[in-house]
Protein backbone atom coordinates (compact mmCIF):
# COMPACT_ATOMS: atom_id res chain seq x y z
CA UNK A 1 0.00 0.00 0.00
CA UNK A 2 1.41 3.54 -0.81
CA UNK A 3 0.00 7.00 0.02
CA UNK A 4 -1.07 9.49 -2.48
CA UNK A 5 1.88 11.46 -3.21
CA UNK A 6 -0.11 14.46 -4.54
CA UNK A 7 -3.83 15.96 -3.36
CA UNK A 8 -4.21 18.17 -6.93
CA UNK A 9 -7.53 15.90 -7.97
CA UNK A 10 -10.89 16.78 -5.27
CA UNK A 11 -13.53 14.67 -5.36
CA UNK A 12 -17.10 16.43 -5.25
CA UNK A 13 -18.98 16.98 -1.93
CA UNK A 14 -22.39 15.38 -1.41
CA UNK A 15 -25.16 17.54 -2.07
CA UNK A 16 -26.01 19.41 0.30
CA UNK A 17 -26.80 22.95 -0.99
CA UNK A 18 -30.35 23.84 -2.73
CA UNK A 19 -33.65 24.49 -1.51
CA UNK A 20 -35.57 23.44 1.55
CA UNK A 21 -37.40 19.81 1.30
CA UNK A 22 -38.86 18.05 3.02
CA UNK A 23 -38.38 14.07 3.15
CA UNK A 24 -35.63 11.56 4.05
CA UNK A 25 -32.11 12.27 2.61
CA UNK A 26 -30.98 10.32 -0.11
CA UNK A 27 -27.72 11.11 0.06
CA UNK A 28 -25.15 8.28 0.80
CA UNK A 29 -21.70 7.87 -0.58
CA UNK A 30 -19.74 5.29 -0.35
CA UNK A 31 -17.12 4.15 2.13
CA UNK A 32 -18.54 6.75 4.97
CA UNK A 33 -19.13 5.20 8.45
CA UNK A 34 -21.17 7.80 9.23
CA UNK A 35 -23.69 8.07 7.13
CA UNK A 36 -25.78 5.22 8.43
CA UNK A 37 -26.27 7.02 11.72
CA UNK A 38 -27.42 10.08 9.98
CA UNK A 39 -30.82 9.11 9.06
CA UNK A 40 -32.57 9.07 11.96
CA UNK A 41 -31.28 12.43 12.94
CA UNK A 42 -32.49 13.93 9.64
CA UNK A 43 -34.90 17.07 10.35
CA UNK A 44 -36.74 16.88 6.81
CA UNK A 45 -34.45 20.57 5.90
CA UNK A 46 -30.78 20.73 3.69
CA UNK A 47 -28.83 24.11 4.42
CA UNK A 48 -29.33 26.13 1.40
CA UNK A 49 -26.57 27.26 -0.76
CA UNK A 50 -24.12 25.34 1.05
CA UNK A 51 -20.59 25.17 -0.59
CA UNK A 52 -17.68 22.72 0.25
CA UNK A 53 -14.59 24.89 0.10
CA UNK A 54 -11.20 23.40 -2.35
CA UNK A 55 -9.25 22.60 0.24
CA UNK A 56 -11.98 20.43 2.31
CA UNK A 57 -12.64 18.18 -0.84
CA UNK A 58 -8.83 17.58 -0.64
CA UNK A 59 -9.09 16.81 2.97
CA UNK A 60 -12.05 14.66 2.45
CA UNK A 61 -10.47 12.99 -0.53
CA UNK A 62 -7.28 12.67 1.41
CA UNK A 63 -9.43 11.07 4.45
CA UNK A 64 -11.29 8.63 2.36
CA UNK A 65 -8.29 6.88 0.70
CA UNK A 66 -6.28 6.81 3.88
CA UNK A 67 -9.82 4.28 5.25
CA UNK A 68 -9.32 2.64 1.96
CA UNK A 69 -5.51 1.82 2.32
CA UNK A 70 -6.50 0.59 6.02
CA UNK A 71 -4.18 3.04 7.62
CA UNK A 72 -6.89 3.61 10.77
CA UNK A 73 -7.06 0.20 11.62
CA UNK A 74 -3.34 -0.83 11.16
CA UNK A 75 -2.11 -0.05 14.90
CA UNK A 76 1.01 -1.92 14.91
CA UNK A 77 1.96 -2.89 18.59
CA UNK A 78 2.57 0.74 20.01
CA UNK A 79 0.14 -0.12 22.64
CA UNK A 80 1.66 -3.45 23.29
CA UNK A 81 4.51 -1.94 23.38
CA UNK A 82 3.56 1.19 25.69
CA UNK A 83 2.29 -0.86 28.04
CA UNK A 84 4.87 -3.64 28.46
CA UNK A 85 6.97 -0.23 28.90
CA UNK A 86 4.73 1.09 31.83
CA UNK A 87 4.72 -2.00 33.51
CA UNK A 88 8.51 -2.00 33.18
CA UNK A 89 9.12 1.37 34.45
CA UNK A 90 6.65 0.77 37.67
CA UNK A 91 8.25 -2.24 38.25
CA UNK A 92 11.30 -0.43 38.50
CA UNK A 93 10.12 2.66 40.31
CA UNK A 94 8.53 0.24 43.66
CA UNK A 95 11.99 -1.82 43.20
CA UNK A 96 13.97 1.75 43.62
CA UNK A 97 12.19 2.73 46.45
CA UNK A 98 11.12 -0.46 48.64
CA UNK A 99 14.55 -2.39 48.19
CA UNK A 100 16.97 0.18 47.91
CA UNK A 101 18.68 2.71 50.34
CA UNK A 102 20.47 4.63 48.57
CA UNK A 103 19.16 8.79 48.14
CA UNK A 104 20.29 8.42 44.65
CA UNK A 105 18.67 4.76 43.71
CA UNK A 106 15.65 6.75 45.54
CA UNK A 107 16.10 10.04 42.88
CA UNK A 108 16.23 7.34 39.62
CA UNK A 109 13.07 5.69 40.97
CA UNK A 110 11.47 9.17 40.79
CA UNK A 111 12.81 10.08 37.25
CA UNK A 112 11.36 6.65 36.29
CA UNK A 113 7.78 7.55 37.65
CA UNK A 114 7.80 10.84 35.46
CA UNK A 115 9.12 8.76 32.22
CA UNK A 116 6.12 6.40 33.55
CA UNK A 117 3.50 9.27 34.04
CA UNK A 118 4.31 10.11 30.19
CA UNK A 119 4.23 6.90 28.40
CA UNK A 120 1.02 6.38 30.38
CA UNK A 121 -0.68 9.39 29.85
CA UNK A 122 0.00 8.72 25.86
CA UNK A 123 -1.32 5.13 26.20
CA UNK A 124 -4.68 7.01 27.43
CA UNK A 125 -4.41 9.63 24.86
CA UNK A 126 -4.21 7.12 22.40
CA UNK A 127 -6.81 4.69 23.79
CA UNK A 128 -9.26 7.91 24.12
CA UNK A 129 -9.04 8.97 20.04
CA UNK A 130 -9.38 5.28 18.91
CA UNK A 131 -9.86 1.72 19.89
CA UNK A 132 -6.03 0.45 20.86
CA UNK A 133 -7.60 -2.78 22.37
CA UNK A 134 -9.35 -5.58 20.98
CA UNK A 135 -12.84 -4.64 22.31
CA UNK A 136 -14.24 -1.60 23.16
CA UNK A 137 -14.25 -3.17 26.88
CA UNK A 138 -10.74 -3.69 27.00
CA UNK A 139 -10.24 -0.05 26.06
CA UNK A 140 -11.61 1.61 28.41
CA UNK A 141 -10.26 -0.81 30.88
CA UNK A 142 -6.69 1.05 29.67
CA UNK A 143 -7.80 4.42 29.71
CA UNK A 144 -8.95 3.71 33.21
CA UNK A 145 -5.30 2.29 34.21
CA UNK A 146 -3.46 4.65 32.19
CA UNK A 147 -5.62 7.75 33.45
CA UNK A 148 -6.84 7.34 36.38
CA UNK A 149 -5.00 4.22 38.23
CA UNK A 150 -1.39 5.16 37.28
CA UNK A 151 -1.63 8.92 36.60
CA UNK A 152 -4.17 10.14 39.16
CA UNK A 153 -5.83 11.99 36.38
CA UNK A 154 -9.00 10.99 35.25
CA UNK A 155 -10.00 9.90 31.74
CA UNK A 156 -13.08 11.76 31.95
CA UNK A 157 -11.76 14.84 32.87
CA UNK A 158 -9.33 14.37 29.69
CA UNK A 159 -12.21 13.54 27.40
CA UNK A 160 -14.34 16.53 28.63
CA UNK A 161 -11.68 19.18 27.64
CA UNK A 162 -9.84 17.75 24.88
CA UNK A 163 -12.92 17.38 22.68
CA UNK A 164 -13.51 20.96 23.15
CA UNK A 165 -9.57 21.39 21.91
CA UNK A 166 -10.08 19.35 18.95
CA UNK A 167 -13.24 21.23 17.78
CA UNK A 168 -12.13 24.80 18.20
CA UNK A 169 -8.40 24.46 18.57
CA UNK A 170 -6.60 27.86 19.88
CA UNK A 171 -9.98 29.74 20.22
CA UNK A 172 -9.69 31.67 22.64
CA UNK A 173 -12.90 31.71 24.73
CA UNK A 174 -13.47 28.09 22.83
CA UNK A 175 -10.07 26.11 23.67
CA UNK A 176 -9.94 25.27 26.90
CA UNK A 177 -6.04 24.29 26.31
CA UNK A 178 -5.90 28.34 26.07
CA UNK A 179 -7.62 29.55 28.91
CA UNK A 180 -4.71 29.76 31.50
CA UNK A 181 -5.95 32.95 33.35
CA UNK A 182 -4.53 34.81 35.77
CA UNK A 183 -1.19 32.58 35.32
CA UNK A 184 -0.86 32.74 31.39
CA UNK A 185 -2.35 34.41 28.58
CA UNK A 186 -0.91 33.32 24.76
CA UNK A 187 -2.54 36.87 23.42
CA UNK A 188 -3.29 40.31 24.47
CA UNK A 189 -6.89 39.78 23.82
CA UNK A 190 -7.45 38.39 27.11
CA UNK A 191 -6.61 41.60 28.90
CA UNK A 192 -10.27 42.09 28.22
CA UNK A 193 -11.55 39.21 30.39
CA UNK A 194 -13.53 37.20 27.94
CA UNK A 195 -16.15 34.78 28.65
CA UNK A 196 -15.02 31.44 28.48
CA UNK A 197 -17.39 29.89 26.30
CA UNK A 198 -16.12 26.37 27.80
CA UNK A 199 -16.20 27.14 31.31
CA UNK A 200 -19.67 29.28 31.27
CA UNK A 201 -17.48 32.36 32.75
CA UNK A 202 -15.43 35.52 32.66
CA UNK A 203 -11.77 35.11 32.15
CA UNK A 204 -10.83 38.10 34.78
CA UNK A 205 -8.18 39.86 34.06
CA UNK A 206 -7.77 41.76 37.65
CA UNK A 207 -4.32 42.95 39.10
CA UNK A 208 -3.39 39.42 40.24
CA UNK A 209 -2.96 37.96 36.78
CA UNK A 210 -1.81 41.24 34.99
CA UNK A 211 0.90 40.59 37.67
CA UNK A 212 1.48 37.19 36.99
CA UNK A 213 1.06 37.52 33.32
CA UNK A 214 4.01 40.13 33.53
CA UNK A 215 6.41 37.51 34.66
CA UNK A 216 5.04 34.38 32.32
CA UNK A 217 7.92 33.97 30.48
CA UNK A 218 10.22 33.83 33.74
CA UNK A 219 7.37 31.47 35.71
CA UNK A 220 6.92 29.06 32.82
CA UNK A 221 9.17 26.32 33.27
CA UNK A 222 8.89 26.51 36.96
CA UNK A 223 4.91 26.24 36.86
CA UNK A 224 5.08 23.60 34.41
CA UNK A 225 6.98 21.54 37.07
CA UNK A 226 4.01 21.54 39.43
CA UNK A 227 0.90 21.86 37.07
CA UNK A 228 0.22 18.12 38.08
CA UNK A 229 -1.17 19.79 41.02
CA UNK A 230 -3.76 21.39 39.20
CA UNK A 231 -4.96 18.79 37.03
CA UNK A 232 -5.54 16.98 40.32
CA UNK A 233 -7.84 19.63 41.14
CA UNK A 234 -9.68 19.83 37.83
CA UNK A 235 -10.09 15.97 37.91
CA UNK A 236 -11.79 16.24 41.69
CA UNK A 237 -13.60 19.62 40.48
CA UNK A 238 -15.00 17.61 37.85
CA UNK A 239 -15.80 14.25 39.54
CA UNK A 240 -17.63 15.53 42.27
CA UNK A 241 -19.57 18.21 40.82
CA UNK A 242 -22.98 17.21 41.75
CA UNK A 243 -24.32 19.67 38.43
CA UNK A 244 -22.28 18.01 35.94
CA UNK A 245 -22.80 14.53 33.82
CA UNK A 246 -19.85 12.60 33.82
CA UNK A 247 -19.82 9.11 31.87
CA UNK A 248 -18.80 6.27 34.23
CA UNK A 249 -18.35 8.71 37.02
CA UNK A 250 -18.04 5.69 39.47
CA UNK A 251 -15.76 4.01 37.36
CA UNK A 252 -13.44 7.17 37.41
CA UNK A 253 -13.49 7.54 41.38
CA UNK A 254 -12.87 4.60 41.82
CA UNK A 255 -9.59 4.95 39.52
CA UNK A 256 -8.72 7.98 41.26
CA UNK A 257 -8.84 6.21 44.53
CA UNK A 258 -6.71 3.17 43.42
CA UNK A 259 -3.90 6.24 42.32
CA UNK A 260 -4.23 7.85 45.73
CA UNK A 261 -3.90 4.50 47.37
CA UNK A 262 -0.70 3.34 45.53
CA UNK A 263 1.17 6.79 45.09
CA UNK A 264 0.87 7.88 48.84
CA UNK A 265 2.36 4.35 50.08
CA UNK A 266 4.88 4.44 47.82
CA UNK A 267 6.22 7.77 48.91
CA UNK A 268 5.19 7.00 52.89
CA UNK A 269 8.08 4.14 52.35
CA UNK A 270 11.17 6.48 51.89
CA UNK A 271 12.90 7.16 54.89
CA UNK A 272 12.16 10.86 55.97
CA UNK A 273 10.36 14.24 54.61
CA UNK A 274 13.63 15.43 52.49
CA UNK A 275 13.78 12.11 50.28
CA UNK A 276 9.89 12.53 49.74
CA UNK A 277 9.50 16.09 49.02
CA UNK A 278 12.68 15.62 46.55
CA UNK A 279 10.94 12.09 45.38
CA UNK A 280 7.76 14.22 44.51
CA UNK A 281 8.92 17.24 43.03
CA UNK A 282 11.31 15.57 41.37
CA UNK A 283 8.66 13.03 39.52
CA UNK A 284 6.68 16.08 38.54
CA UNK A 285 9.22 18.17 37.31
CA UNK A 286 10.22 15.15 34.72
CA UNK A 287 6.79 14.34 33.85
CA UNK A 288 6.51 18.67 33.18
CA UNK A 289 8.26 17.76 29.59
CA UNK A 290 5.01 16.35 28.53
CA UNK A 291 3.18 19.86 29.95
CA UNK A 292 5.96 21.85 28.05
CA UNK A 293 5.45 19.82 24.74
CA UNK A 294 1.53 20.28 24.63
CA UNK A 295 2.06 24.13 25.20
CA UNK A 296 4.63 24.31 22.58
CA UNK A 297 2.27 22.65 19.92
CA UNK A 298 0.01 25.60 20.44
CA UNK A 299 1.29 28.75 22.07
CA UNK A 300 3.49 30.05 19.18
CA UNK A 301 0.77 29.17 16.56
CA UNK A 302 -2.58 31.63 15.73
CA UNK A 303 -5.10 32.52 18.10
CA UNK A 304 -8.83 33.26 17.20
CA UNK A 305 -11.94 34.31 18.55
CA UNK A 306 -15.21 32.49 18.12
CA UNK A 307 -16.29 28.81 17.05
CA UNK A 308 -15.25 27.33 13.85
CA UNK A 309 -16.90 27.50 10.88
CA UNK A 310 -17.30 24.12 8.42
CA UNK A 311 -15.62 25.89 5.61
CA UNK A 312 -12.57 27.03 7.57
CA UNK A 313 -11.89 24.14 10.22
CA UNK A 314 -8.80 22.57 7.86
CA UNK A 315 -7.28 25.89 8.05
CA UNK A 316 -8.06 27.06 11.71
CA UNK A 317 -5.95 23.80 12.28
CA UNK A 318 -3.39 24.62 10.38
CA UNK A 319 -2.90 27.85 11.60
CA UNK A 320 -3.49 26.51 15.64
CA UNK A 321 -0.74 23.50 15.37
CA UNK A 322 2.89 23.31 15.66
CA UNK A 323 4.67 19.78 14.76
CA UNK A 324 7.82 18.85 16.60
CA UNK A 325 10.71 17.65 13.91
CA UNK A 326 12.33 15.01 15.56
CA UNK A 327 14.13 11.41 14.20
CA UNK A 328 11.90 8.41 13.56
CA UNK A 329 13.84 7.06 16.95
CA UNK A 330 12.83 9.19 19.22
CA UNK A 331 8.82 9.02 18.03
CA UNK A 332 8.29 7.20 21.48
CA UNK A 333 9.39 10.02 23.49
CA UNK A 334 6.58 12.42 21.75
CA UNK A 335 3.82 9.83 21.76
CA UNK A 336 2.93 11.15 18.13
CA UNK A 337 2.02 14.57 19.73
CA UNK A 338 4.84 15.59 17.58
CA UNK A 339 2.88 15.31 14.47
CA UNK A 340 0.17 17.67 16.28
CA UNK A 341 -1.28 18.87 13.00
CA UNK A 342 -1.78 15.35 11.18
CA UNK A 343 -2.98 14.24 14.28
CA UNK A 344 -5.63 17.26 14.42
CA UNK A 345 -6.82 16.43 11.10
CA UNK A 346 -7.14 12.79 11.29
CA UNK A 347 -7.63 11.96 15.28
CA UNK A 348 -8.07 8.63 14.96
CA UNK A 349 -5.30 7.81 12.85
CA UNK A 350 -2.99 5.66 14.91
CA UNK A 351 -0.17 7.34 15.77
CA UNK A 352 2.15 5.01 14.50
CA UNK A 353 0.88 6.14 11.11
CA UNK A 354 1.46 9.64 11.63
CA UNK A 355 4.85 10.10 10.06
CA UNK A 356 3.83 7.95 7.03
CA UNK A 357 1.21 10.58 6.38
CA UNK A 358 2.96 13.29 7.40
CA UNK A 359 4.43 14.41 3.46
CA UNK A 360 1.04 14.22 2.18
CA UNK A 361 -0.14 16.84 4.86
CA UNK A 362 2.90 18.70 3.92
CA UNK A 363 1.49 18.92 -0.19
CA UNK A 364 -1.84 19.86 0.48
CA UNK A 365 -0.88 22.95 2.66
CA UNK A 366 1.36 23.72 0.38
CA UNK A 367 -1.13 23.76 -2.83
CA UNK A 368 -3.49 25.67 -0.72
CA UNK A 369 -0.66 28.30 0.92
CA UNK A 370 -1.56 27.18 4.07
CA UNK A 371 0.98 27.38 7.11
CA UNK A 372 2.94 23.99 7.89
CA UNK A 373 5.09 25.01 10.65
CA UNK A 374 7.17 21.84 11.87
CA UNK A 375 10.47 23.33 14.60
CA UNK A 376 12.90 21.63 16.63
CA UNK A 377 12.09 21.20 20.02
CA UNK A 378 14.50 23.83 21.38
CA UNK A 379 12.85 25.76 18.59
CA UNK A 380 9.64 25.34 19.41
CA UNK A 381 10.62 26.45 22.93
CA UNK A 382 12.23 29.28 21.87
CA UNK A 383 8.87 30.24 19.71
CA UNK A 384 6.94 29.61 22.77
CA UNK A 385 9.40 31.79 25.16
CA UNK A 386 8.73 34.58 23.09
CA UNK A 387 5.20 34.55 22.64
CA UNK A 388 4.88 34.75 26.14
CA UNK A 389 7.47 37.52 26.41
CA UNK A 390 5.94 39.36 23.76
CA UNK A 391 2.35 39.71 25.56
CA UNK A 392 4.24 39.89 29.04
CA UNK A 393 5.85 42.99 28.07
CA UNK A 394 2.57 44.50 27.06
CA UNK A 395 0.64 43.52 29.90
CA UNK A 396 3.85 45.35 32.41
CA UNK A 397 3.67 48.27 30.08
CA UNK A 398 -0.14 48.79 30.68
CA UNK A 399 0.32 48.49 34.40
CA UNK A 400 3.75 50.29 34.32
CA UNK A 401 3.61 52.55 31.45
CA UNK A 402 7.36 54.40 32.63
CA UNK A 403 9.96 52.39 33.50
CA UNK A 404 11.49 52.19 37.08
CA UNK A 405 14.86 53.02 35.89
CA UNK A 406 17.84 51.79 33.41
CA UNK A 407 18.13 48.54 35.63
CA UNK A 408 14.62 47.77 35.61
CA UNK A 409 14.18 48.44 31.96
CA UNK A 410 16.97 46.19 31.33
CA UNK A 411 16.38 43.11 33.00
CA UNK A 412 12.03 43.19 32.11
CA UNK A 413 11.88 45.05 28.87
CA UNK A 414 14.78 44.16 27.58
CA UNK A 415 16.20 41.30 29.41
Amino acid sequence: NTLPARTSSSTTSPATSGSRSRGKSTTSPSGGTAWKNLDPLFTGYHLEDYAVSDVSKDYRRLAAEFSKLGLFDKKGHVAVSALAAVAALFAMVVYGVVCCDSPWAHFGAATLLGFLWIQSAYVGHDSGHYQVMTTRGYNKLAQLLAGNCLTGISIAWWKWTHNAHHLAVNSLDYDPDLQHIPVFAVSTRLFKSIRSVFYGRNLDFDPVARFLVSYQHWTFYPVMCVARVNLYLQTFILLFSPKRIVPDRALNIAGILVFWTWFPLLVACLPNWPERFMFVLTSFAVTSIQHVQFCLNHFPANVYMGPPRANDWFEKQTRGTVDISCPSWMDWFHGGLQFQLEHHLFPRLPRCQLRKVSPVVQDLCKKHNLPYRSYSFLEANVWTIKTLRAVAVQARDLANPVPKNMVWEAVHTHG
